[in-house]
């Protein structure tokens, strides 16, 4: 049961990030690809019906976290507390933007939210990567499972370690070009017109970035966290995971320049995401967050999970519950396909 909810809770963020990704790499690109209030509202009539139901799954992922494995939850959420309080603050940020640009829509507060709904996609998608960084490299666990981080250190990856060292730094640009074309391939494939021209060619632009980041994650990855190729050399089958994200940045060049279509290229998008983050999960198993302090140290699915037999009337709970959800999502995004159009009332 505890390799079940490990998988639930990493099917979980990836969701998150795949759906509520291309939001913030709509933010990202915001002030680029949109030109003139028609265009920014435009840009946020393309994300507004969806965007508050994308952030569904980041509760589902922290309920489902706290609820299977409450060491872990407790453990990271002190010692992440200052980065996790800037995400929220970060959060509150974007809502307000997205929801207050309409209602006070004025020469002075216009740019405010444009200018906040920018900001905080860039740094929600850099401060997720380094979390993922973070938790790739391991953190100083101590004996009872606790640890504390400043903000940086040294900056190098051994020792007395930080939030911010040279690995984390680099996952966070890798998140934050993953986002900005996850987002600019959603952008042109909900526009048309100037804002799908722009979008795409920040797209194609950010394609190469985002190949030289993958090859530079993946090589740093194996040699900063040394569980991740021991499992690779392992259970060999496990290099599905990496093939379905190279599958995917394939998918996304073919979409962009061979068969241009922004569909297609949006959702091999998504499945270089979830092969990325899938190849993470895979190579960390079966720890859930690594001590950099000895292996001994490591939280685990087996020593940070709540007990056998809550977890399994958890999942006969959560199977309804997730459903429920998945048809939600699967309805909100099937009403509103289709090119944005501008209406007199919202975005």
């Amino acid at each position: 049961m505890e390799t079940v909810w490990f998988c639930v809770v990493a099917v979980m963020i990836a969701m998150y990030v795949v759906l509520d990704g291309f939001d913030l790499g709509a933010g990202i690109v915001h002030l680029f690809v949109a030109r003139t209030d028609e265009e920014r509202r435009k840009v946020l009539r393309s994300i507004g019906p969806v965007w508050d139901g994308n952030e569904v799954w980041l509760l589902a992922g922290g309920g489902t976290l706290y609820f299977a494995f409450p060491a872990l939850y407790a453990s990271s959420f002190s010692g992440f507390y200052l980065p996790l309080m800037m995400v929220l603050w970060l959060l509150i940020a974007r809502g307000v933007a997205v929801e207050l640009r309409n209602h006070l829509s004025t020469a002075t507060w216009t740019p405010i939210w444009d200018a906040a709904f920018s900001v905080s996609g860039i740094l929600l998608a850099i401060f997720f990567g380094a979390a993922l960084g973070n938790v790739v490299r391991g953190v100083p666990l101590d004996e009872k499972g606790m640890f504390f981080l400043p903000l940086w250190t040294h900056f190098g990856v051994t020792g007395e370690v930080g939030i911010l060292d040279w690995y984390t730094v680099l996952i966070g640009v890798f998140a934050f070009v993953t986002l900005m074309v996850h987002g600019s391939l959603w952008l042109a494939y909900k526009n048309d017109g100037d804002i799908n021209i722009r979008a795409l060619r920040i797209a194609r632009g950010g394609w190469h970035v985002l190949a030289v980041c993958m090859i530079a994650a993946t090589y740093f990855t194996f040699r900063v966290q040394p569980q991740v190729p021991l499992n690779y050399f392992a259970h060999r089958w496990g290099y599905i995971f990496p093939a379905l994200a190279i599958i995917g940045l394939i998918g996304m060049r073919r979409g962009l320049h061979g068969w241009p279509s922004e569909g297609r290229a949006f959702l091999a998008s998504c499945l270089f995401i979830i092969g990325m983050l899938t190849s993470a999960v895979f190579g960390l198993y079966p720890d859930v967050l690594p001590a950099n302090t000895g292996p001994q140290f490591s939280l685990t699915v087996y020593n940070a999970s709540a007990p056998s037999y809550g977890l399994k009337v958890g999942l006969a709970w959560f199977i309804p519950g997730i459903l429920l959800a998945c048809g939600y999502t699967i309805f909100v995004y099937r009403h509103f396909a289709g090119k944005v159009k501008l209406e007199e009332q919202g975005y």
